[in-house]
């Protein structure tokens, strides 16, 4: 089983920061874009995660970064 290692969420752009916390899925509330507090960054086995709270049921919400979305954030 991969490790899970810690990464700095607030390290990212600000914009980029916005765009992740909006854009979500809610498995609760079976709806996307409701936004996310809470953000954790991590990364286990070369996928990147941020996992956080649903902004209106609290659940917790993760979403897995895509390679586009890693490469647009280091430009």
């Amino acid at each position: 089983m991969s490790e899970r290692k810690s990464r700095d969420f607030f390290a990212r752009d600000e914009e980029t920061q916005k765009e992740f916390l909006h854009y979500t899925w809610c498995n609760q509330c079976m709806a996307s874009d409701l936004g996310m507090t809470h953000p954790v960054e991590y990364e286990i086995a070369g996928d990147v995660f941020i996992e956080g709270a649903c902004a209106v049921c609290g659940d917790t919400v993760t979403t897995e970064l895509q390679d586009d979305d890693e490469s647009s954030d280091e430009q």
